[in-house]
């Protein structure tokens, strides 16, 4: 066995309830099929913030993580500070909605869109 000239590493995770989520909302904006576009900002409480928003397909340059039919675009620049997430979408009246559960973040804000590393 030889070395593997890429090591992949898996950029994030998704659980299915996420996709499910991100899926039906794309579909009810219109989009034909869901490319969920992860990016992390300067900014916020913290530090750092997540921003997601739908498009139409990945650039060149992108991170594409698929997962239960939902592809989420990770940037160049984004992608070593959410490797190892996971999205996941939490059912509740006050908190609720989206959420990245980033391994990395040493400190969360209460909003859970802000975090330092």
């Amino acid at each position: 066995m030889g070395w593997m000239s890429e090591a992949r590493i898996e950029t994030i995770g998704v659980t299915e309830r996420a996709a499910e989520k991100a899926i039906a909302l794309a579909q009810k904006e219109g989009h034909a099929e869901a490319f969920l576009r992860l990016r992390v900002t300067a900014g916020g409480c913290s530090g750092f913030s997540y921003e997601l928003s739908f498009e139409d397909g990945p650039q060149p340059e992108d991170h594409v993580v698929e997962a239960f039919g939902l592809r989420v675009l990770v940037d160049p620049k984004s992608t070593p500070i959410v490797a190892g997430s996971i999205l996941e979408f939490k059912d509740a009246m006050l908190g609720g909605g989206f959420k990245v559960n980033n391994p990395q973040a040493v400190h969360e804000c209460a909003c859970g869109e802000s975090f330092s590393i």
